[in-house]
């Protein structure tokens, strides 16, 4: 059964709920079911974007967070974390470093930082698009308000990454301060599409408290609202958190999660996170044979991406180190695939539910 269920979704791009359930459960319990999902995403995947796979050029400009999500490293209750603000002529200078080597999407991340204001981010953004025009600029910089969502994208903005991170509401609860509520990280995610970004989202896989139910409960939630991008990676624990002694997400059910998500969402663009790559050496090429077409190599300064710690052990160096594209490029040939250095635009011809 679990076999026509991967070619029912193939086909139908949905299943109900009995469906992904048996399907998650299969392919988390039966290798040569897990194998077949597997192959029929990265097959997928191959149809619509080729061997090609999508570098983005990561830039963290700011280790500073004022939510206190139970997961991160970033949260503003952790006194040791090590704060930095990148500065423009920084946030610059990483961009040219990249241009150069080939970077045609710069994604400009950082904690929920009020420091960011609009009048602080708008000229970066405007600068940015001003001396590079042909380069897509990414922002992942969380909830804002719709006035400044809608003047970063005239700046020259045309995505945003915002994982929803649980579409449980209870379990999105139990992980974030009051002050955070799931209905606005929801609205922020509909209002993004309506303003015209390229919009993302995603969720972690392997939270403490999460089922199997709640992780349909997310493939339910983004059939509706049919995201451009889609991030998904396994839980980390940092050890200046709440959630320090939780075990990490298993990589099995992550690599099942982005091979179901790839066969209901031909067209995303869907990462091989760096989380994957921190949990296994192997990770970031598991992600790809599983339908993840994109990477995002770190393009911060080298002196502040060990400051940029949302979970313990990250890795920015090797493969996952922009300057070190030739090994990414290495790495992708004995898979069979290559760097594909365009921009690599969602195509944005669909429709979307507002929930």
């Amino acid at each position: 059964m679990a076999y026509r269920l991967v070619e029912e979704l193939a086909l139908k791009r949905r299943l109900d709920t009995d469906s992904y359930r048996t399907l998650i459960t299969a392919s988390a319990n039966n290798d040569a079911v897990f194998a077949h999902l597997r192959d029929k995403a990265a097959k997928t995947a191959i149809t619509k974007f080729g061997y090609g796979i999508f570098i983005r050029g990561l830039i963290e400009i700011s280790s500073y967070c004022s939510n206190d999500c139970l997961y991160c490293g970033l949260r503003r209750s952790n006194i040791e974390a090590e704060r930095y603000r990148l500065s423009d002529e920084d946030i610059m200078e990483c961009c040219a470093t990249g241009y150069d080597i080939g970077f045609r999407t710069f994604v400009l991340q950082g904690g929920e930082d009020r420091a960011l204001t609009d009048d602080r981010l708008i000229p970066i953004v405007s600068n940015i698009h001003g001396k590079w025009p042909e380069a897509a600029i990414t922002l992942s910089l969380g909830e804002r308000t719709d006035d400044s969502f809608r003047k970063l994208f005239h700046a020259g903005a045309s995505r945003y990454l915002l994982r929803h991170e649980a579409a449980d509401e209870s379990l999105y609860n139990s992980l974030h301060p009051v002050q955070m509520s799931w209905s606005n990280r929801i609205s922020c995610i509909n209002r993004l599409i309506g303003i015209g970004y390229q919009t993302g989202m995603g969720m972690i896989v392997g939270l403490p408290g999460q089922s199997v139910d709640s992780l349909i409960k997310d493939l339910s939630l983004m059939e509706k609202i049919q995201p451009h991008m889609i991030g998904i990676g396994p839980f980390i624990p940092h050890r200046r958190t709440p959630l320090c002694n939780n075990r990490p997400g298993d990589i099995r059910l992550t690599l099942i999660m982005i091979a179901i998500s790839r066969l209901m969402f031909p067209d995303a663009l869907i990462p091989a996170t760096t989380a994957l790559a921190t949990v296994s050496s192997t990770g970031r090429k598991e992600g790809i044979l599983s339908g993840a077409n994109v990477v995002m190599p770190n393009l911060s300064p080298v002196s502040t991406r060990h400051k940029y710690a949302i979970y313990d052990n990250k890795v920015s160096s090797a493969a996952e180190a922009a300057e070190n594209i030739n090994l990414l490029e290495q790495e992708l040939n004995r898979i069979g695939y290559r760097i594909n250095y365009s921009r690599g635009d969602y195509n944005t011809d669909i429709n979307h539910e507002q929930i």
